[in-house]
């Protein structure tokens, strides 16, 4: 890997890649893909209407879910990245815009299908950097504890989703059969698969540099992403990999995967389990999105 990026000279380009800062503008992308698709969430409307500040509590959840869980697991306190007083406000002003602006201008803007895609294409440049970030952190907290840097790299990557079902109390809905671990949707098999390429990274099993992994991540994650996004595909590239190993190593059936997720059933769509929380919902948000008006 390292001698292809050479050949085309984009050793450099990773390495000044790794050193971006991501803030302001890939955590705005980021806060409002999240608190947009907390907004595709059935009851979400209803419940800024009638309480801001669960509302609040759960947009602070789409934004920051990850951290929260991270620092439960690193035994930090779950408040501390609350602390950055310039996120927060951040993060809030997004979901004032999208919850309240008059005449829904800024939900319209944002969902518009050009723009999402750019955002959805820069958010995933922070999900990889997150990942990155949770795998060191917890290096540093356990040199030799590999399995604990797959897991909280996992956490930063997804930890919004593995959270769904507390922030889902938060609205006053339960629906356990959105259970992320249960029925895992492309970014948190992604975030997994992840954690484990930065994990090898970091314990020298992996002949690449950090910089060039997280290049070569965030191409495959923005691209995905964006392609699954514009096509309203609820499928991942994993399935036809996935379906043969478990079939060889745990006898589950093949087939049937792929297909459903590209072709549901119209009168199963809403609570087919494969699909991610934010691709169950959007399609019941927007039939309702001129009632919400």
């Amino acid at each position: 890997m390292e001698n292809v990026l050479a050949v085309l000279n984009l050793g450099d380009f990773a390495q000044m890649f790794s050193k971006m800062g991501m803030f302001p503008v890939f955590d705005l992308a980021y806060y409002i893909v999240s608190i947009l698709y907390l907004k595709y969430e059935p009851g979400s409307v209803e419940v800024s209407r009638r309480s801001p500040v669960a509302s609040w509590l759960c947009a602070m959840l789409y934004c920051f879910g990850s951290y929260i869980l991270a620092d439960i697991m690193l035994g930090s306190s779950p408040v501390d990245y609350f602390q950055y007083n310039s996120h927060i406000l951040l993060a809030s002003a997004v979901w004032y815009l999208i919850f309240y602006c008059p005449l829904n201008l800024f939900y319209k803007c944002v969902a518009f299908l050009p723009v999402k895609l750019v955002l959805v294409a820069l958010k995933e440049v922070v999900r990889t950097r997150k990942i990155a970030a949770g795998v060191h952190h917890a290096h540093h907290a356990y040199h030799h504890g590999y399995f604990i840097m797959v897991i909280v790299g996992y956490v930063k990557g997804s930890g919004v989703a593995l959270i769904s079902n507390f922030e889902q109390l938060l609205r006053g809905v339960w629906r356990p059969e959105t259970n992320e671990i249960l029925n895992m949707s492309f970014p948190t098999k992604a975030s997994l698969y992840g954690a484990i390429l930065f994990t090898l990274q970091e314990a020298h099993w992996l002949p690449v540099s950090k910089s060039t992994l997280i290049l070569v991540f965030t191409l495959f994650m923005a691209t995905t992403k964006v392609v699954m996004t514009a096509r309203h595909s609820h499928g991942s590239p994993f399935s036809l990999v996935e379906s043969w190993i478990c079939h060889l190593l745990f006898g589950s059936p093949l087939g049937g995967g792929e297909e459903d997720n590209h072709h549901p059933p119209a009168a199963a769509a809403p609570s087919s389990p494969l699909k991610s929380r934010e691709e169950l919902s959007e399609g019941t948000r927007k039939r309702k999105a001129k009632k919400a008006e």
